[in-house]
């Protein structure tokens, strides 16, 4: 018989870990007697992070006794009590590979509906003091499920546990989990999945994912475009061919493959990474924007001198041509969508932020695009406005263009206000782009947002670290906020390791069991969940160099990829962070 052996619940609480609090409730304890079932969650429980736990799809997670002796014999452990998992019911039935999406099970008073595996996470580790728990409980296929409340009411152990209705694609929970995380995923059972209305529409989303990454009919998207592999691994020597002042502050520098081959063309709006000699004995690696077309054959990047910018210095007053430069391949996800859509596309940039906006103004110049193109730039005066012809040019082979130029030095600079009341397209279809400032960026997308056009439409770049994803951290103990820096404690004897976005480069500390723990400790920016390379959320480009992994990813990220949470260097590395 099926039946309830534990209700579990449990507040969120801080923890210690790693020089960090994490704010987790996965600490559960069983409930005495009757608990109370309501649509978000059992009386008493809670959830440190709703992104990845609770809500109406993940009112209750249930794991199975027949899981808890499985961990036992694998860890050689005999003290786990009912809750230890972080689930909220503790079940003696309803395996993992027996369990449908969409299956209804009552239980006591309350009826549920099975809507997706649990999702991976580094806490079931914490909570159990076993680091590579995320990742087993998936190559074991036991990662348990969550359940949706249909009827509320009250449950207790030792209830039995019925089955009333049987999901309509018979896609076990264990084949569900294998499907998201797993190699070797079968096309036709994601679409199958996403047939499942119970499934829910976090998991949904992935699949879709997944199909579009597949190339499944239909599924083309810019965004998924950008997995394809770079044009070449690791760097190349460039050979630079002219060095043009654009303005006061920014010059225009010309690349060309030193065989004089055309270099492999790149998409609207990416970046090539440089190793800039002649900068001292440590060499460091910076991102510049292309300006240029994107199917010229060479490449071109427009540079601004930053007052004490070692790289750019370099770059913009002593650079000649007939120099070799290393350069990665073109990369980036700020890019030109679907360049022969009809719908509107507004780009607006300030100051050195033209550079990616320009190239995609290019690329619908080349295209003799029909578009309606709004150009919209803000600078200091006209002798700090670069390339202003070559934009003004372009605009003009355009018959639908618009351009407006903010100059802040005589009338003031571009300012939300100012932007709304250009009356700007805000249909359905208008897509933006905007690159500047962090603070400008987040002001144009107010205002963009506030005119009517679909956030999801709006597009940033950021050369500096991504946004961090760093499941219930709430930061560094004492430390909220620091800059990047160099890693405390002596110096590591490892490989050199380089941090582009974040402006890094340490060797690494072999102390440290990945090359993320070495970015936590000089305070960079990441992005992580699982940390036993499952989940892939802390994919990043590999510029350069070699890593191996311990523990193996289940599933290897694509050439040029690395997960950097379970990574080491082999080699001097340059990643894209």
């Amino acid at each position: 018989m099926v039946s309830l052996l534990s209700v579990n619940v449990g507040m969120p609480k801080d923890v210690s870990w790693q020089g960090k609090t994490v704010h987790t409730g996965i600490w559960k304890h069983p409930v005495p007697g009757p608990a109370m079932v309501r649509r978000l969650n059992i009386d008493g429980d809670g959830q440190g992070d709703r992104n990845g736990h609770g809500g109406e799809q993940r009112a209750v997670l249930v794991y199975q006794i027949d899981s808890y002796h499985h961990w036992e014999r694998q860890f050689g452990r005999d003290d786990f009590s009912y809750g230890q998992f972080g689930e909220n019911l503790t079940v003696d039935g309803l395996p993992d590979d027996e369990v449908c999406i969409g299956d209804r099970y009552r239980i006591g008073e309350a009826e549920f509906e099975v809507t997706q595996p649990r999702v991976t996470c580094y806490r079931v580790g914490l909570r159990l003091g076993e680091p590579e728990l995320p990742a087993l409980l998936v190559s074991h296929h036991r990662p348990g499920f969550y359940m949706r409340v249909i009827r509320e009411g009250h449950i207790q152990a030792g209830d039995q546990i019925v089955k009333t209705g049987t999901g309509p694609g018979e896609l076990t929970v264990a084949d569900t989990d294998a499907l998201l995380y797993l190699p070797g995923r079968d096309p036709a059972k994601l679409r199958a999945a996403l047939g499942i209305p119970a499934l829910s529409p976090g998991w949904q989303g992935s699949f879709r994912d997944l199909l579009a990454a597949a190339g499944g009919p239909g599924q083309f998207s810019a965004e998924t475009a950008t997995d394809a592999a770079p044009a070449w691994a690791g760097f190349r020597g460039l050979r630079v061919t002219r060095v043009v002042p654009e303005s006061e502050t920014v010059s225009s520098i010309y690349l060309a493959a030193p065989d004089g081959a055309a270099l492999p063309a790149a998409r609207a709006g990416q970046y090539l990474t440089l190793r800039i000699p002649g900068t001292g004995t440590r060499i460091p690696v910076r991102s510049y924007s292309l300006s240029s077309a994107p199917g010229a054959g060479t490449y071109r990047i427009s540079v601004k001198h930053e007052p004490r910018g070692t790289a750019s210095s370099y770059l913009t007053t002593e650079l000649r041509p007939g120099t070799v430069l290393d350069a990665a391949a073109p990369r980036g996800d700020f890019i030109l969508g679907d360049a022969d859509s009809d719908g509107p596309v507004v780009f607006i940039s300030a100051g050195i932020g033209l550079t990616p906006v320009l190239s995609m103004l290019h690329e619908l110049a080349d295209r003799r695009s029909e578009r309606e193109v709004w150009w919209i730039h803000s600078a200091r005066s006209p002798r700090e406005h670069p390339l202003a012809a070559e934009a003004h040019g372009l605009l003009a082979t355009l018959p639908h263009a618009r351009e407006h130029v903010f100059y802040s030095a005589a009338a003031g600079r571009l300012t939300k206000d100012k932007l709304i009341g250009l009356t700007i397209p805000a249909t359905a279809t208008a897509t933006a782009y905007v690159c500047g400032p962090a603070s400008f960026m987040t002001d144009m997308t107010d205002a963009l947002t506030a005119v009517g056009i679909d956030p999801g439409r709006i597009h940033t770049e950021l050369f500096g670290a991504l946004a961090s994803v760093t499941p219930g951290v709430s930061g560094p103990t004492g430390q909220a906020g620091r800059p990047p820096h160099q890693p405390p404690g002596p110096p590591g004897t490892g490989p050199l390791v380089t941090f582009v976005r974040s402006g890094i480069s340490a060797p690494f500390q072999t102390s440290r069991r990945s090359v993320l723990e070495l970015a936590d400790a000089c305070d960079i920016s990441t992005r992580w969940s699982c940390r036993t390379g499952v989940c892939h959320t802390c994919v990043t480009p590999l510029l350069s160099g070699e890593v191996s992994y311990s523990p193996d990813p289940l599933e290897p990220p694509a050439d040029g990829q690395v997960l950097i949470c379970c990574a080491q260097p082999d080699t001097d590395i340059v990643l894209d962070m």
